[in-house]
């Protein structure tokens, strides 16, 4: 008897926003860790003027600080075939980007939709 095969299929997934979920979270810091076959994705926030003194001080020579405190914004656990479908949205949405074409922002904006990666379940 054959066993039966995993398919994998697109469907167009609407998420609701709840009240914490409501309004984006600005995040500038990201930081992926794979735990018994759990990727945590960290994504933090670290002050830009704080990012702008630490790149002046390099380029003036001076020693760098051994690190920084950002702020974490959230951390988001999901299993490594979900890590795999978000890898395959991300590429999509860079390759819209990189084939738009550069000096027209209205149409990156427009293309959003288009570029817009649907979820696979």
């Amino acid at each position: 008897m054959s066993e039966p095969k995993d398919t994998t299929i697109a469907l167009h997934v609407v998420l609701k926003p709840s009240d914490s979920s409501a309004h984006p979270l600005a995040a500038n810091h990201t930081h992926v860790a794979l735990v018994q076959g759990i990727a945590y994705l960290d994504f933090g926030f670290i002050e830009p003027a704080l990012l702008a003194s630490v790149a002046k001080t390099a380029k003036d020579g001076q020693a760098a600080p051994k690190g920084l405190d950002g702020h974490l914004v959230t951390r988001v656990a999901m299993d490594v075939s979900a890590l795999a479908r978000l890898h395959q949205q991300i590429q999509q949405v860079l390759a819209g980007l990189r084939s738009a074409k550069p000096g027209k922002p209205q149409d990156r904006i427009k293309g959003k939709e288009k570029n817009d990666a649907s979820s696979s379940v």
